[in-house]
């Protein structure tokens, strides 16, 4: 009912949409006097923020099409090279040019699309050659393709990193998780590094990540622990609808992924939806345009598998099982010991209000046998959550740190080459 409820609404919503759209169309007119009047121009504004904030969204575009390296732009262009039920790997190829470390991006699955790393993929194009995971929406895959939980996503990303390493070159790629994909990326490295996989990354870096969530407890922590196991089962989950691919999947949706996240910001959504107004009321429409950008990619949700939710919540948040050594794939201790030649990169926030400093950091701890050489810790100082991965500080603080940890373990011959015209 939960799922249905929710459709009715944004049915309902999508239609609002639509007619304020016009009625502002209308308002701008310059043909239309009412425009010119005091009120035309607040009722303009005040309907474009409402269609904006009510307007249904599906997957956004990466829509990154060029690139520069060494100098020179460079065409880019998006190619799926393996595919899978829940997700697919996609290279960002560049037009011309070969070499360069071989980067896989671990987007979260936690609600958004991983274009919500469309500034980190942007800022290590130049230099690198770069893969994402492409996670899919849960209400999208048909019952018959199966189930999809943390195990699985463990999985995905072996396969994903042996894919890469079958690829002319080098055989190990490096691999950067962004939040909540840290676990899985420590855990894939776990058992690739117990099973000597030729394909095992040479770096791992981690940024904001959950590792140990007692570390420096957030709201998100509180939230995910006040409550019972069961009480998640009971409340949160909902059944997929026939409108869909994956009609009778039981998921966590996206809505309520995203009703969570705007409402422990509550303030300062609204206060960016009123400098919006205000911008539109003053005729600033770069400003206004600004914030619907952000809005448009943090209102692109789609939704999670019920096992791959409810075994997060177990696994990471309730239990702590990677960090107390209790964590099993497939039948097998996951052993932070294995990892001995990984180098490994934590990168926390220091105002992350969703995975406290320190949460991150354990990663380096817990992999006791790896020598210290290996490891770096870095602090990115006044920066949020967001802008760990996405903004200003995130192309001139962070992404060096990321770039250097990844050529000082890698290979010289990988430099990026480009290639002359036939």
């Amino acid at each position: 009912m939960l799922y249905d409820a929710y459709e009715m609404q944004r049915s309902l919503l999508t239609g609002a949409s639509t007619m304020a759209n016009i009625g502002a169309g209308w308002l701008n007119n310059p043909i239309n006097p009412f425009g010119y009047s005091h009120m035309g121009p607040i009722m303009a504004s005040a309907l474009q923020v409402f269609a904006h904030a009510s307007a249904p969204r599906g997957k956004p575009e990466f829509g990154l099409t060029t690139t520069e390296v060494n100098g020179r732009e460079v065409a880019v262009t998006e190619e799926i090279v393996l595919r899978r039920p829940f997700g697919q790997l996609k290279r960002f190829r560049r037009e011309g040019v070969k070499g360069g470390p071989k980067l896989l991006i671990v987007a979260p699955m936690s609600g958004h699309y991983a274009t919500l790393l469309r500034g980190t993929v942007e800022r290590m194009l130049p230099g690198h050659d770069v893969y994402i995971t492409d996670w899919r929406d849960a209400k999208c895959v048909p019952l018959e393709d199966g189930r999809f939980d943390l195990e699985d996503y463990v999985d995905y990303l072996i396969e994903f990193l042996d894919h890469i390493g079958s690829q002319p070159g080098e055989k190990r790629a490096h691999m950067l998780a962004v939040c909540q994909p840290s676990v899985p990326a420590l855990a894939a490295a776990c058992m690739m590094s117990a099973d000597q996989h030729p394909a095992r990354p040479r770096t791992l870096t981690m940024m904001g990540g959950p590792v140990d969530t007692r570390e420096a407890p957030t709201e998100v922590n509180t939230v995910a622990t006040q409550r019972p196991f069961e009480w998640f089962q009971r409340n949160v989950i909902a059944t997929v609808p026939y409108l869909y691919p994956g009609a009778g999947r039981k998921v966590y949706p996206g809505f309520l992924q995203l009703a969570g996240f705007m409402a422990m910001n509550l303030g300062n959504h609204l206060a960016s939806h009123w400098g919006m107004f205000r911008h539109l009321v003053e005729g600033d429409g770069e400003s206004a345009d600004a914030t619907m950008k952000f809005y448009e990619e943090y209102r692109s949700v789609c939704d999670m598998t019920e096992e791959f939710y409810l075994q997060t919540i177990d696994v990471v948040f309730q239990r702590h099982a990677l960090p107390k050594g209790e964590m099993m794939h497939r039948g097998r201790k996951v052993d932070p010991g294995a990892i001995t030649d990984i180098a490994l990169l934590a990168i926390e926030g220091e105002r992350d209000d969703i995975s406290g400093l320190g949460q991150t950091k354990a990663a380096l701890t817990i992999a006791k046998n790896l020598p210290k050489d290996q490891k770096r810790y870095y602090m990115a100082k006044s920066v949020g959550h967001y802008g760990i991965f996405n903004g200003s500080k995130w192309r001139d603080k962070i992404a060096p740190v990321v770039e250097q940890w990844i050529a000082a373990h890698e290979p010289a011959k990988s430099n990026v080459v480009p290639l002359k015209a036939a």
